[in-house]
């Protein structure tokens, strides 16, 4: 069995495939490496052979997470890296190795699902949007606040914002104008959410007219699909790209 892993930020998502890598076993969500043990031991018949792993943590952090990997399963790992040049993607970055190897493996799936020009637009705790043209030259991208980040500011600095998630998924029900603090709250950074995928799209079609696929990812692509019903939702997009990165074979 094979065990993947995308380690972000806040949160590390996680699926194991059968040796052919063409079933799904199981997968979840956790957010620190003990409770990934505890969901991995957690799984029937579980017998891994191996992990590939896409981190943005630090080299320390990551280290540690495969230490307990190999000392608990005895799996062998291998780790994403930059690279300037990949499945007929070109890194984009004047320093290839400073650009995200989370958005890298999500453009590298991308193209090779388009097999064309794409914008690929991935909604996690950061927002990020990034340009690949027929070529597979990447243009080069953006980042700003994504929902969780938004969110957490604006209850930070401001003292009369209180709510909880269950409070904040109801104000999203509609777009009205907010008669409330969570309502006003959630519905303003959501509209900014829509605003940026707008502009996107709008710089994407400057570029290519409308001969180009987008791809939503991450978490929170959900609160925008509507708005591009043309776009292909892809949960695993950057798992597409770790496979690219982290041939078993």
């Amino acid at each position: 069995m094979i065990l993947e892993l995308d380690c972000g930020n806040s949160f590390i998502k996680w699926r194991v495939l059968h040796a052919d890598a063409a079933r799904l076993v199981a997968e979840g969500v956790v957010d620190s490496d003990l409770v990934l043990l505890e969901s991995l031991h957690g799984c029937d018949g579980l017998n891994l052979k191996y992990c590939r792993l896409v981190s943005v943590r630090t080299n320390e952090e990551t280290a540690a997470l495969v230490s307990l990997l190999v000392d608990a399963f005895g799996v062998t790992v291998s780790c994403a890296a930059p690279a300037r040049e990949m499945s007929g993607v070109h890194n984009g970055y004047e320093d290839y190795q400073r650009l995200g190897l989370d958005r890298w493996l999500a453009m590298l799936g991308a193209f090779h699902l388009a097999s064309g020009a794409c914008l690929v637009l991935d909604f996690g705790t950061a927002l990020t949007a990034d340009f690949i043209a027929a070529d597979g030259e990447h243009l080069g991208g953006f980042i700003c606040p994504g929902m969780p980040l938004m969110r957490n500011q604006l209850r930070t600095h401001t003292r009369r914002i209180r709510y909880d998630d269950l409070a904040a998924s109801r104000a999203l029900e509609s777009f009205e104008p907010g008669r409330n603090t969570v309502e006003a709250v959630e519905r303003g950074c959501s509209l900014m959410l829509r605003g940026f995928v707008l502009t996107q799209l709008e710089l994407a079609r400057s570029y290519w007219g409308q001969e180009f696929s987008v791809f939503l990812t991450g978490g929170d692509a959900g609160l925008v699909s509507g708005i591009v019903p043309e776009a292909r939702v892809v949960p695993d997009l950057v798992f597409v790209g770790l496979a690219m990165a982290c041939p078993l074979s």
